[in-house]
């Protein structure tokens, strides 16, 4: 078993960086360990976590900002925002995706990771306004600042978001974050298909009703549905439910969930609930044209997996049989998409590319990149691609 380093301040993580950068000596890095079962494992003979690296250091709700040290519980932060409120803006997956525990702020970042509201709100990395963090020298950097509109810096907020721990250790991050909605309802569409879902979802996006969460069910006691959420005040989102019912009619019958069944219904989309997917089995997410899911999701349900639609069919959430055939499958299926294995056991995320290969000019651009902030490639060696 690899040894445990939980530093409780940032100092602590730059110190421990420090020492593996003049040891030369790999560290695996990680928040809470939720997501240990992502892309590939990490071979090093130490963890350095950020978990006890927690708390929020600013909250300005007038403002509409929020700081946190990157150990700080994804639960924590929201309970925070709820209090005044106020709400994550990209609707980031709680650790339930991943078999349960506490997700961490920096977790969520450093996988750049984004729910349902991502079609009307933007990514995760798009909310961050400022960042902290260590890089493989141990040196501690800082880039965007704490306000909404700054120009501190060399921009490096957007490169963190989504690196995995590869190029740095995230130590705190500064986000914008919005009022949360008075309240929410949900069209729920029977549909004759998946490919008829992604069309209803489609109409609707297009609309001028300011749809905020769009999915296909494929698989439900009531059939394939389409769900179109609406999120505003009371008014406002009664009118616009009812002028989408109408919009949709001639897709198949529909009936409304009011904000209790919605909040239910977009956390296990969020959260990947209707994959029920069983502790040894694998989990896939492919992002390509919304036109082009219900085609991946045909292909893997070919192969044996099984799966539904977000982001108004652009996201194939996909689960079954870890194993290498399967993951071939959704290879072939994504085509020209991206494909991510979000969770499988560890004989087959060292066996298979658990992202697309880039192409050469951006494979270039990306290994100077590792070069300039980790020169000793010790910062989760290996996590996206062998090697790197």
């Amino acid at each position: 078993m690899s040894a445990w380093l939980a530093p409780a301040e940032e100092g602590g993580v730059a110190a421990a960086v420090a020492d593996a950068f003049a040891a030369g000596e790999p560290l695996a890095v990680e928040g809470a360990g939720t997501k240990r079962a992502m892309l590939r494992p990490v071979q090093a003979a130490r963890t350095l976590s950020t978990a006890a690296l927690s708390g929020i250091t600013l909250y300005r709700p007038k403002e509409l900002v929020i700081a946190a040290r990157a150990g700080t519980p994804l639960a924590e932060i929201e309970a925070a925002l709820a209090a005044e409120g106020q709400m994550l803006i990209a609707e980031p997956p709680s650790a339930a995706l991943w078999g349960g525990g506490q997700a961490t702020l920096g977790g969520v970042v450093a996988a750049n990771l984004s729910g349902p509201r991502r079609i009307a709100g933007g990514a995760m990395r798009d909310h961050v306004l400022g960042i902290r963090f260590v890089n493989g020298r141990g040196e501690v950097i800082r880039s965007g600042g704490r306000v909404l509109k700054n120009v501190t810096g060399l921009d490096l907020c957007k490169l963190l978001a989504g690196s995995h721990g590869t190029l740095g250790v995230i130590t705190e991050i500064t986000l914008k974050v919005l009022p949360r909605p008075e309240t929410a309802a949900t069209l729920l569409l029977r549909v004759a298909n998946t490919a008829a879902g992604v069309q209803a979802l489609c109409a609707g996006l297009g609309s001028p009703y300011g749809v905020s969460g769009a999915a296909v069910l494929p698989d439900t006691p009531e059939g394939p549905l389409a769900l179109l959420r609406v999120e505003d005040f009371a008014d406002s989102v009664a009118y616009r439910i009812g002028r989408l019912q109408d919009l949709l009619a001639g897709y198949g019958d529909s009936r409304r969930a009011d904000a209790e069944e919605t909040t239910t219904l977009w956390r296990g989309i969020r959260d990947g609930a209707p994959l029920a997917a069983a502790a040894e089995e694998a989990i896939w997410r492919v992002s390509v044209k919304p036109t082009e899911g219900p085609g991946v999701l045909a292909a893997v349900q070919a192969a044996g997996g099984r799966g539904y639609l977000d982001w108004g069919g652009g996201l194939v959430w996909i689960a079954g049989p870890a194993t290498a055939a399967l993951h071939a499958a959704v290879m072939a299926a994504a085509g020209s998409g991206s494909f991510t294995l979000v969770r499988a056991p560890d004989s087959l995320r060292t066996a298979v590319p658990v992202i697309p290969a880039e192409v050469p000019p951006l494979a270039a651009l990306s290994r100077r990149v590792k070069a300039a902030l980790d020169p000793k490639g010790i910062l989760n060696p290996g996590r996206m691609r062998a090697g790197l």
